[in-house]
């Protein structure tokens, strides 16, 4: 865990960006790494480092793909090297060309995947309620030069699966869903990784279950599995026969043997989160202005990400100076995905007009704040993350006017040899 140095704080001064000591003595980071049981970890390692077989679908490659495979009942699981990769090897074996409806709301590699191959991310708004693709929209979309959709799964909430597979099937295009968020979670009863074409899930290191750096694809399509096989290995089908173009998406030995123990943890995993959201849950319900998002209690659900939306006209303070007033406190709070994909480039430069498209996204960008979570933070730390926003936000009015006296102080000159 990480040192808490100040539990309490009663007035503004007390806050790090006045002058107080920070909550915590270290950065507290959203995404911090779970790590599972570390003896069972290292116990793999040297297994491998024994058999002296480090990548090209080895012992653990082959039983984290089986583990993945079971967990979500799905056919075919691939690992990879990544999830971008993964990304990019679902959009070239579904032979998407053209344009892709994407949100904008989204990680950037959703779009820079198809813009790699030189396929056009059109950006779609959202749910204003759920964050998620709006179905009504995409469809108004589309044009002649639409091969796909791209839904992305967020926060662990799935994506409306039946409209958007409507909408394809109605309109004969692709439909892939960027699951990165989504691991362990379901839509309808049915586990995340079923739906559309193919799902493509992230092990990044911030992810509840990672792999330091991996990714996967499921799909229960036999011949598109059989050709992202391919793909992922620089086409070879054996020694010496490369029978289809490809490149190098594999997953090594030591990315799948974190895999694995992940895996063992991720009950584990998924009840601390929900303990934290639940903490959370109760700590904020009586700070207006600041909601935190639910999740349906229905659905399995990962409870990856802690979401609030901060409402500056209720508040009085700006999502964006609470940033950084938790910032100060060693609160490595997130404005995901700010400013959208539109917003960054080469997009803004290609589509400079998108936003009067997408205001429902341009509305969310300036408002929600993610805060940390995992088996990294007590629930004492949440508290005190609660406190700070709460004695922010009940103070506002001079909270404001001193962060604007502190913005008017003249920067600190070095000192001259």
């Amino acid at each position: 865990m990480v040192t808490q140095t100040h539990s309490s704080k009663s007035n503004l001064d007390d806050l790090a960006i006045f002058g107080g000591s920070p909550s915590f003595s270290e950065p507290l980071h959203v995404g911090r790494p779970n790590i599972g049981n570390r003896e069972n970890l290292l116990e793999r390692i040297n297994d491998l480092l024994d058999r002296k077989w480090l990548s090209n679908n080895g012992r653990y490659v082959q039983e984290f793909e089986i583990l993945l495979a079971e967990h979500l009942g799905v056919k075919h699981c691939i690992a990879t090297s990544n999830g971008t990769i993964a990304l990019e090897l679902a959009i070239r074996a579904c032979d998407l060309k053209g344009e892709v409806i994407v949100p904008s709301f989204t990680f950037i590699a959703t779009a820079h995947a198809l813009q790699w191959q030189e396929i056009t991310p059109v950006f779609c708004d959202i749910d204003p309620k759920n964050h998620i693709l709006n179905p009504y929209r995409v469809e108004a979309m589309i044009t002649p030069c639409t091969t796909g959709i791209i839904g992305v799964h967020l926060w662990g909430q799935a994506c409306d699966v039946g409209n958007l597979t409507e909408i394809a099937q109605k309109h004969q295009l692709k439909l892939l869903f960027d699951a990165s968020h989504a691991f362990g979670c379901s839509y309808n009863g049915q586990m995340i990784g079923n739906f559309g074409d193919a799902e493509v899930f992230s092990f990044h290191a911030t992810k509840f279950i990672n792999t330091f750096e991996g990714g996967a694809i499921a799909t229960n399509n036999d011949e598109l599995a059989q050709k992202i096989r391919l793909m992922k290995n620089f086409g070879f089908a054996g020694y010496d026969n490369v029978v289809y173009i490809g490149t190098n998406g594999k997953m090594s030995e030591i990315a799948a043997a974190m895999g694995v123990t992940s895996l063992e943890s991720m009950d584990e995993f998924i009840e601390v989160n929900y303990r934290n959201y639940k903490t959370y849950q109760q700590e904020l319900e009586n700070i207006a202005g600041v909601s935190l998002l639910p999740y349906n209690g229905s659905e399995k659900c990962n409870y990856q990400y802690i979401v609030l939306e901060v409402e500056e006209d209720i508040t009085g303070v700006s999502r964006d100076n609470l940033l950084k007033i938790l910032h100060a406190e060693n609160i490595i709070a997130r404005r995901y995905f700010y400013p959208g994909c539109h917003r960054m480039e080469p997009y803004r430069s290609y589509f400079p007009h998108a936003g009067l498209l997408l205001p429902e996204t341009e509305k969310l960008t300036q408002k929600i704040l993610i805060l940390p979570t995992g088996t990294s933070i007590a629930e004492t730390e949440i508290r005190q993350i609660c406190r700070v926003l709460q004695l922010s936000i009940a103070n506002a009015k001079l909270l404001n006017q001193k962060i604007q006296e502190i913005a008017l102080l003249p920067e600190p000159q070095p000192i001259k040899p």
